[in-house]
């Protein structure tokens, strides 16, 4: 082994980072190429290896292996990704220059046909010239291992990048067979990467570049008439074996050194722990989601440490707690349970966003995913779960810090008649509503999520919480009103909360043995029968205390304004329309006696003074009892217009 400083290149992740970074995450090959030819610029001028200045050339020496840095490597890689990106620019165009010259007629279609055949042999001639720069790669990397100074990892990637290319121009010159030899030498390399990989990153990376070229060798082998074509991993250990150690120099000693350097960097590797889904992993493909994925991973390691630190502090200082400060510092616990939450959502809305984004480059790209497996749609349905399931249990542990307060004021008021009555803050309740209607936002989310859809069991579980949590937004909501002394909305609130209650129970009784959100990891949000009983317990008690303080308030009356005038009271309506009273016995028995009435013998009238008054007063009442006066009568009509009136009927 030499005393020269060692070269770290690893091309595959220089040409993942770069490919996903600047356009082929979307299939922009043009500006992808215009990128690699403003690094090449940048590392000539880097490394003076220009070609001159102007209109003078000037040929570069052949490169010395004893001076070669990383970035010679890097400009070659470079040059290589250059015409690749290009050939594959100019290959798109002939593609839609063909399909014009099918749509048009005559001297257009032979025009567009022509220009199609020239782009197609200029997408070749590149596709050589990429093919020319990662041969060049190779063999000062295959010179540099030799010396000691290149790792066995960085000769595979290496040796790997350049048998995908080899391959894919030889499929493009319809040449299967040799194609498919090339193409499952580099897939069995890559597998070989992923099982000696150091880092969950480095494994994705690998994986990445399998699940890339695993279509063309379907296609290699479909157009072979091979029997399973369909099943990649059976072509690839038919044929990889067979022609590996031809296509690369000592391979089966490189994978040696391969497994004896990953082999000793295991204690130290910090990989990604195994992502479970009903029983079934959950497939991570992609380097960038990895990385994201690790920092979550981190996060909940460190929420776990500190519960478990905080339930250890409480057990310890139980007995002092009891005695002085219990409310304080239980109140200072959850608010550093909910602050430890932060790392998790930011973690978590990261890897969202960037497996969203996969999937809309999945889209864009037309590509799709073998009938069955986990794809990157799964994938970010899962992360979204996650992320809403976290956060709804931020937001019940943030409702459970408000709600300490009131259970500290009723626990200090116990020994009172009323202590339902116990003056807390006016803002806590409407803050526990806006914290359930969060709660709700995401449970609502949750529920339309395929992977939640398609489980019948969890779709239970998730709608029962629904229910619950609509319960309790309406109990709290009613605490709203109450001392608003808005009685009738607090009271009819309070019977939609026993409606969601009701609604719950059903959907809970069937399952509360086989809860998936209960027996899940994490529980976000436990329910049992016994929340359900004490919720309805609550409402029961505080309905029927409602309906008191109505009665109380203005006699149970919906308008507010009724109260401030004077009624008489119910009694005496009663007593007067439905009751006959004896007036007489109640004066008597009021020291009131009644003076007998004395009936006197009226003189003798004349008769004919009574028939006079007689007339007179039958007079006065027929005019008191005169009827109305009657309408006006139609005037009689006379002369010749009566006579023609009565001709045709008129009267």
């Amino acid at each position: 082994m030499s005393g020269k400083p060692k070269v770290h290149f690893q091309a595959l992740q220089i040409a993942n980072e770069q490919r996903n970074a600047y356009g082929l995450r979307y299939n922009d090959y043009e500006r992808y190429r215009k990128h690699c030819y403003n690094r090449t610029h940048r590392l000539r001028s880097t490394l003076k290896m220009t070609y001159g200045r102007g209109r003078e050339f000037k040929k570069l020496p052949p490169i010395n292996l004893d001076n070669i840095k990383d970035g010679h490597l890097q400009l070659l890689l470079f040059e290589t990704e250059r015409a690749w990106a290009h050939s594959q620019e100019l290959h798109q165009e002939s593609l839609k220059l063909a399909a014009t010259a099918k749509s048009a007629k005559g001297a257009a279609a032979e025009d567009a046909q022509k220009k199609s055949s020239s782009s197609r042999k200029h997408a070749g001639r590149r596709m050589r010239r990429s093919i020319h720069w990662a041969t060049q790669l190779l063999s000062h990397c295959q010179a540099l291992y030799a010396q000691g100074r290149l790792s066995a990892e960085d000769l595979a990637q290496v040796t790997t990048y350049t048998l995908i290319l080899n391959g894919r121009l030889l499929r493009q010159r319809y040449d299967f067979e040799d194609a498919l030899i090339q193409l499952c030498v580099a897939r069995n390399l890559l597998d070989a990467l992923a099982g000696a990989a150091t880092t969950s990153r480095e494994q994705a990376l690998a994986v990445a570049f399998a699940d890339e070229i695993g279509p063309e060798i379907r296609h290699c082998a479909h157009e072979l008439r091979r029997e399973k074509a369909y099943d990649v991993d059976a072509v690839v250990a038919e044929v990889a074996p067979r022609h590996r150690n031809a296509l690369v120099q000592d391979c089966d000693a490189i994978l040696s050194q391969l497994g004896k350097e990953s082999g000793g960097a295991a204690e130290e590797r910090g990989k990604l722990k195994e992502l479970l889904w009903e029983g079934e992993p959950v497939p991570i493909r992609n380097p960038e989601l990895v990385d994201v994925l690790l920092k979550v991973q981190d996060a909940e390691e460190k929420l776990t440490h500190a519960r478990k630190a905080e339930e250890k502090g409480s057990d310890h200082g139980a007995a002092e707690t009891e005695k002085k400060g219990k409310s304080a510092r239980g109140a200072r616990a959850k608010r550093g349970g909910v602050a430890s939450y932060d790392a998790i959502l930011l973690a978590l809305s990261e890897a969202e966003d960037v497996s969203r984004k996969l999937v809309e480059a999945q889209k864009m790209s037309g590509t799709t995913a073998t009938a069955g497996t986990r794809d990157i749609h799964f994938v970010h349905a899962y992360i979204v779960y996650q992320l809403l399931s976290r956060r709804v249990q931020r937001d019940i542990l943030l409702m459970s810090t408000l709600l300490h307060q009131l259970q500290a004021a009723q626990k200090s008021h116990s020994g009172h008649s009323k202590a339902r009555k116990v003056q807390v803050d006016a803002r806590l309740y409407p803050a526990i509503v806006k914290l359930l209607d969060s709660v709700l936002q995401s449970l609502e989310q949750m529920r339309t999520l395929t992977i939640v859809d398609e489980s019948p069991d969890l779709a239970s579980a998730v709608d029962a919480r629904l229910a619950f949590t609509k319960a309790r937004r309406c109990y709290y909501l009613a605490w709203c009103y109450a001392p608003l002394k808005k009685y009738a909305e607090t009271l009819s609130l309070t019977q939609h909360a026993s409606i969601h209650l009701r609604e719950c129970r059903s959907m809970l009784e069937g399952m509360i043995e086989t809860d998936p959100i209960n027996n899940g990891n994490p529980a976000f949000y436990p329910l049992t029968l016994a929340d359900l009983d004490k919720l309805d317990e609550e409402l029961a008690l505080d309905s029927t205390a409602f309906k008191n303080d109505w009665f109380a308030y203005n006699g149970g009356a919906l308008d507010a304004e009724s109260s401030k005038t004077h009624k008489k009271p119910l009694f005496f309506d009663i007593a007067l329309n439905y009751i006959n009273l004896d007036m007489d016995r109640l004066q008597e028995r009021a020291g009131k006696v009644p003076a007998p009435t004395q009936v006197s013998v009226a003189a003798p009238v004349p008769q004919q003074a009574a028939e006079k008054k007689s007339a007179t007063s039958r007079a006065k009442v027929e005019e008191i009892e005169r009827a109305a006066t009657p309408e006006p009568s139609a005037q009689a009509r006379g002369g010749l217009s009566s006579l023609l009136g009565g001709w045709w009927g008129r009267r």
